[in-house]
């Protein structure tokens, strides 16, 4: 069986619950970055045991948010090592706008996996983008680059969008299966 590991950051819930649907595609694990930008202990021996990460973070201000960077700039130990290298890469985020620039913190993702050495998973699906199109549809925000969900700054976890979550999940049934295919 595949190794996936869902490394991610949430401020407020949206991006974990969004994490959950990712996790339950893949069938992988998941492992938080804590308010203070930290990982419980084994997490570090987690990512290095994987087959698959996929990184998640919340977009703040155009960007990962702090305790998401502070996670990649504690990876440069493993980076090091290349610890990560040749393992399967990904990245989503959520923000409350429809934009939101997410692509820049997909980016951001893709960056890391880049100077680790990893190989990137596109999101793989076709975009709902025709005028039958509803807000509930698979991959309704058009993201190529990894899966993007969007909140409404006054909702909860509750009120994100069906098919958001189903993006999620269905872009980690495609990390695992990609994963599986280059399983060392």
């Amino acid at each position: 069986m595949t190794d996936v590991v869902v490394v991610f950051h949430s401020g407020y819930g949206h991006t974990q619950r969004m994490a959950q649907a990712v996790a339950e595609g893949a069938q992988a694990q998941l492992v938080a970055i804590d308010a203070d930008g930290n990982l419980a202990p084994d997490g570090w021996e987690r990512l290095k045991a994987a087959d698959a990460i996929i990184f998640g973070s919340p977009t703040y201000m155009g960007s990962v948010s702090w305790q998401f960077k502070k996670f990649a700039d504690a990876s440069s130990k493993q980076w090091f090592r290349q610890e990560w290298k040749d393992k399967i890469a990904a990245g989503f985020t959520n923000s409350s706008g429809m934009s939101g620039d997410k692509l820049a913190t997909l980016t951001a993702m893709f960056t890391l996996a880049m100077q680790h050495s990893m190989i990137w998973v596109s999101q793989g699906l076709m975009p709902s983008n025709t005028r039958a199109a509803r807000r509930d549809d698979v991959n309704y925000l058009v993201s190529y680059s990894g899966a993007m969900a969007q909140s409404p700054s006054d909702g909860g976890v509750n009120d994100m969008s069906a098919g958001d979550l189903e993006t999620a999940r269905l872009f980690g049934q495609r990390v695992a299966e990609i994963a599986s295919r280059f399983k060392r």
